[in-house]
């Protein structure tokens, strides 16, 4: 017996789209991990930047307002 609803064609293609986009993303992460375990990756030196550095980028503490004390 049929089912009451037989499957679209469109049904077949949203999981095919799925499962490339896992796909892409499993190698962009494996791609990065490769990055990271050999040394190079672009972002490593956002993070670890000269705290001299970071000392000029950040704003200065202008909060005045009342502190709550325990």
């Amino acid at each position: 017996m049929a089912s009451k609803r037989p499957q679209t064609m469109a049904k077949p293609a949203r999981e095919q789209a799925v499962k490339e986009r896992r796909e892409r993303k499993r190698a962009r992460r494996a791609e990065a991990a490769a990055q990271r375990l050999a040394g190079s990756d672009p972002t490593a030196g956002e993070e670890h930047a000269d705290p001299e550095e970071q000392a000029d980028h950040e704003e200065p503490n202008t909060d005045t307002g009342p502190t709550e004390s325990a």
